[in-house]
């Protein structure tokens, strides 16, 4: 019968990539062009049954900054399972051993944009923020004041890179952009224009990424893909900037990873209700090496905390005691003997707060975080000093 031989997860060579490639495009009614494009920079694994390739994806080794250092991860992306054998269960299989590799190269987190909310939480993943496109008239962006004496340069050289990785440790998630980058989201988006903005004589404060694409409903429209800010008169000089596009084109999108969380835009616009929101599906977040993963994190230099804890399982499996310190800017978990714990987190509870998803102690508690609340206190001040924020689409 079919499906009768268990699954194998191989790395792919390029016959089986070919084939998991017809996959993606018979399952999905169009080409993945990322599972093309990403290959040459990921691990490529796929699932063999019946020797046929029914599922696979790609896994890619890039540090994400937490606590304004760059952490191992294990970045998923183009994954796929045969619509024929969904509902057995394989997708855990698949993930583990997409993982794996990684794993072995010292990933400590791994990240993921997915739809499947629900069955990432019962795997552990957590969704640290909410994620969202915007759309503005461009009218509304002209009337903001856009005279601060910025120079604005077309192009990006490497300073101006490096620039943007010093911006990105300001938060938590960010990738530290490996080399390849530029060109993969050039080709990814081939009329894409950089721009930066500087003040006289000053290293660069703005960074600004754009293209043009058709919309249905609005036509012509500007999108707004790298959006990177070092103070707020460089936002606004930016913003200002997009709105001298509006006699030819009346909309600007910002898509789903170029705003950062907060509100920027809404603070600028004349007129409550201007800019409208699109929900998307969000990243997710899971450790897999707690302990190292604190190790290797930037803490706050002003934070000197104990707290005893236990990671707790959502099937009420037995939980592992450990001991959280954090001091002088570093942190360690390790195991605890003692019987008095003051938190409990789950293993999603737990990656949802390591990013900084837990803004107040209220919000861990109504999350579910077991624990009195001068401990849950102490423990959402360690991560709340950076917000989460994921720049990158993959």
């Amino acid at each position: 019968m079919p499906g009768s031989t268990p699954m194998v997860v191989v790395e792919a060579d390029d016959a089986l990539w070919q084939e998991y490639q017809d996959l993606t495009l018979r399952s999905y009614g169009h080409r993945v062009e990322d599972v093309a494009r990403l290959r040459e920079h990921a691990d490529a694994r796929v699932a063999v049954r019946d020797g046929r390739v029914i599922g696979g994806g790609l896994a890619l080794a890039v540090p994400l900054f937490f606590g304004g250092r760059p952490v191992p991860g294990a970045c998923l992306a183009g994954g796929c399972i045969a619509p024929e054998a969904r509902g057995s269960r394989l997708w855990s299989t698949l993930l583990e051993e997409r993982l794996r590799p990684l794993k072995e190269q010292d990933a400590v987190l791994a990240t993921a944009w997915t739809a499947s909310t629900g069955y990432g939480h019962r795997m552990g993943w957590a969704a640290p923020s909410q994620v969202y496109s915007w759309t503005v008239p461009t009218e509304e962006l002209r009337g903001i004041t856009d005279g601060c004496g910025f120079d604005i340069v077309h192009g990006a050289d490497d300073r101006d890179r490096e620039r943007q990785q010093k911006l990105a440790g300001d938060w938590n998630g960010p990738w530290q952009r490996p080399s390849w980058w530029p060109e993969w989201q050039q080709a990814e988006h081939p009329g894409m224009t950089h721009y930066r903005f500087a003040l006289p004589g000053r290293a660069s404060d703005g960074l600004l990424a754009i293209a043009f694409d058709l919309d249905r409903a609005d036509g012509r429209r500007l999108v707004v893909h790298d959006f990177w800010a070092a103070t707020g008169e460089a936002a606004t000089a930016m913003l200002g900037f997009l709105g001298r596009h509006h006699s030819r084109i009346p909309t600007v999108m910002f898509q789903r990873t170029a705003l950062p969380p907060g509100p920027l835009l809404q603070n600028h616009l004349r007129r409550a209700g201007a800019a409208a929101a699109t929900s998307w599906h969000p990243w997710m977040l899971r450790i897999l090496d707690p302990a190292e993963a604190v190790r290797r994190r930037g803490w706050p230099e002003d934070i000197d905390l104990t707290l005893p804890l236990t990671l707790r399982a959502d099937d009420d499996s037995p939980s592992a005691p450990l001991l959280l310190r954090i001091t002088s800017g570093a942190g360690d978990l390790t195991h605890y003997p003692g019987e008095r714990h003051e938190l409990a987190l789950t293993p999603r509870q737990f990656a949802h707060w390591y990013a900084g998803g837990y803004r107040t102690p209220a919000a861990a508690l109504l999350d579910g975080v077991h624990g009195e609340p001068r401990a849950v206190g102490e423990l959402v001040r360690a991560t709340a000093d950076r917000e989460p924020w994921m720049p990158e689409y993959f």
